[in-house]
């Protein structure tokens, strides 16, 4: 049941309603059948996660969704008058845009309503017979355009840009990183607010702050329908409604969220097993009769090996492809200190990126590195690698230690060349710790089959490729494992080996994530870049570090409102208080207007904040910008301070005494 909905409006549902209907569909990438019989329905309210492993079609089948890509078979149906945007993982932009001008681009819909909105006022000053049903469809077209961002979307759409790390607005997309481009695309999708929404790996290139705000804007803000392909388990566990698996070419689905999906499917699994063995049991049986070779093959016995061919053939088809990675002896001797980091610092561009750090690395621990994008995270790998050095202090390598390195980028994955060739190349075995084995059993332990061994790096998925590029890795001998946002594009499937690996290996880890669920499993510590250069070490894993971070933000907060307001807002706040008079009429409303203007203000100097400790901000702007930029958070810290000031006096004279 629906109302509310006039042509331009966004419709109010009472009870269920379809937005996109999936019926039958197939797809073929080459010789595979990469989707044989996808069928499903979504809602719109509702949330789907989509879920499977690498290279099972997930981006395939959100292309298809959003009609960017059609099936070889079955239909898609989307309910008239349903605006479609996707997330793709490689999405396309305007090179020529600036960051704001191309998540402004999201504003089609808006801009379509405000037009009308204008026409048909100018339709009403010439006095038409219709009036009374263009005023009724002005009315709602101004409701649509309030949900839409408002008659002046520039300050929402500032804000996306702001949550998500983007803030240098004015940046030419064609000079982005990868990373940037996906966020800024992000962005775009938000301000454009559709009603099915498609994202596909929304949390990749995200700082574990972002993800947490998406997430929210997900649960709270969000009306329309939405899937979305993640690996990101709290995402799953907070913000869907419903999860939809992609497992051999077809879907099924498990209401509620990632932990009631867990026990389903466990119980669905336990099923199928006992299914499966009566099924095997059968077909041995089966061929033990056609073994027999009886004399005569009459209509029944010719039924009976019929069945047994396709009792075959299902068993064959009904086989997973499973990941399982065994390191052992995939591990260097190393001594007893890894790393030392002695007062260390670094500065690039002007810019602090952190100073005085103090740590020593010993064997066995695994420490999560966390903090906003740009804020020195992968500089701080590099140092160690020796691709950077310290501006003061000291990094100092163990004697014994032998490093592995992980990029984002996936780097040492060659596109042109087979997944086998990436070992063949200089040698016909795989040096494994203090073992050599061949490439194809190496290869074997990350999941790639004979026929995938043969594949180009460029026909696989996203995930495959970061599979391929951890068998690279692992190669060799290390006791030291340096990863960067190693979880990206990962399947959950191959993200719990990667857990398993990291929690049994005796070795070393820092690892760069902004998977909040991963740190939690996996980190021992966390290192966290908290702004300004300060980077603190907090012993256990991401839930133990978030309580002591909040704690630190709400002390810092209550310093800046108390021993550290200015002098001047002291003395002011003295003085008014000598007065002691009731508060006016006009200063009762000033001081119901006070929090909104505090809450702007420190919004005001988040930004500022976050610009200064961006990472290209010093290389990218000019002197005369930087000063600027400086005395403009000055201000704005001034600015918060004296508001507070003035609350408290307003507050206290307003308090009974």
């Amino acid at each position: 049941m629906t109302f509310g909905r006039r042509r331009h409006c966004r419709t109010v549902y009472t009870d269920s309603v379809t937005a996109l209907t999936v019926d039958h569909v197939a797809r073929h990438l080459g010789s595979s059948q990469i989707l044989k019989d996808v069928s499903l329905t979504i809602d719109l309210g509702e949330r789907v996660g989509l879920i499977g492993a690498n290279g099972s079609g997930k981006s395939t089948l959100a292309r298809i969704l959003a009609g960017v890509e059609p099936p070889d078979g079955g239909t898609v149906a989307r309910r008239r008058g349903l605006r479609t945007m996707i997330l793709s993982q490689e999405p396309e932009l305007d090179e020529t845009m600036t960051v704001f001008e191309a998540a402004e681009s999201g504003l089609t819909h808006w801009r379509d309503a405000t037009l009308r909105f204008e026409a048909i006022a100018h339709l009403i000053e010439q006095a038409t017979p219709d009036r009374d049903a263009l005023l009724h469809e002005q009315s709602e077209l101004a409701t649509l355009i309030e949900t839409l961002g408002g008659w002046d979307p520039r300050h929402r759409i500032q804000s996306f840009l702001d949550r998500l790390g983007l803030t240098r607005p004015n940046d030419v997309v064609g000079n982005l990183s990868g990373g940037e481009r996906r966020r800024v695309a992000l962005a775009r999708l938000l301000v454009a607010a559709p009603d099915i929404a498609i994202l596909d790996e929304p949390t990749n290139h995200l700082d574990a702050d972002s993800v947490a705000w998406l997430e929210e804007w997900i649960m709270r803000e969000f009306r329309g329908a939405m899937m979305i392909i993640t690996h990101d388990r709290y995402l799953l566990d907070r913000a869907v409604t419903r999860i939809v698996e992609l497992d051999l070419g077809a879907v099924t689905s498990y209401p509620g969220r990632y932990r009631d999906y867990l026990a389903l499917r466990a119980e669905r699994l336990a099923l199928e097993s006992r299914i499966e063995a009566r099924r095997v049991n059968t077909l041995r049986r089966e061929q033990e009769w056609l073994a027999r070779g009886p004399a005569a093959r009459t209509t029944k016995q010719q039924a009976r090996i019929q069945r047994a061919h396709e009792l075959s053939d299902v068993i064959a088809g009904a086989k997973r492809d499973v990941v399982k990675i065994n390191l052992e002896g995939a591990l260097a001797r190393g001594g007893k200190r890894i790393l030392e980091f002695r007062g260390a610092g670094l500065t690039l561009g002007g810019r602090t990126m952190f100073h005085d750090l103090d740590l020593i690395l010993t064997p066995g621990e695994r420490i999560g590195i966390v903090g906003p994008n740009g804020a020195g995270k992968t500089s701080l790998l590099k140092l160690i690698l020796g691709e950077l050095a310290p501006t003061t202090g000291e990094v100092v390598v163990g004697l014994n230690t032998k490093v592995a390195y992980f990029d984002q980028t996936r780097g040492s994955v060659d596109l042109e060349k087979t997944v086998l060739d990436h070992f063949t190349a200089d040698s016909d075995r795989v040096r494994v710790g203090d073992r050599w084995i061949e490439p194809h059993a190496w290869l074997d332990r990350f999941g790639f089959d004979g026929a995938r061994q043969r594949q180009k790096a460029a026909m696989l998925s996203g995930g495959e490729r970061a599979r391929l590029a951890l068998a690279l890795l692992l190669r060799g001998e290390a006791n030291l494992i340096l990863m960067d946002e190693p979880t990206n594009d990962l399947d959950l499937a191959t993200l719990a080996v990667l857990e398993d690996f990291l929690l049994d290996w005796p070795g070393t880890a820092l690892v760069v994530s902004h998977d909040r669920y991963f740190l939690d499993q996996v980190a021992t510590s966390i290192l966290s870049f908290e702004g300004e250069g300060d980077v603190v070490h907090d012993h256990g894993d991401w839930d133990a570090h978030r309580e002591a971070r909040d704690q630190r933000r709400e002390a810092r907060k209550a310093a800046a409102r108390g021993p550290a307001r200015t002098a001047d807002a002291r003395r002011s706040a003295s003085s008014e208080l000598k007065a002691a008079k009731a508060l006016t009429p006009p200063e009762v409303k000033e001081l119901e207007s006070l929090p909104t203007k505090i809450d702007a203000a420190e919004a005001e100097v988040s930004r500022l904040e976050a610009l200064l400790a961006s990472a290209d901000f010093y290389s990218a702007s000019s002197g005369d910008a930087v000063t600027v930029t400086l005395a403009a958070a000055d201000t704005a810290r001034q600015q918060v301070e004296t508001l507070m000031a003035r609350w408290e006096v307003l507050e206290l004279r307003r308090a009974p005494r």
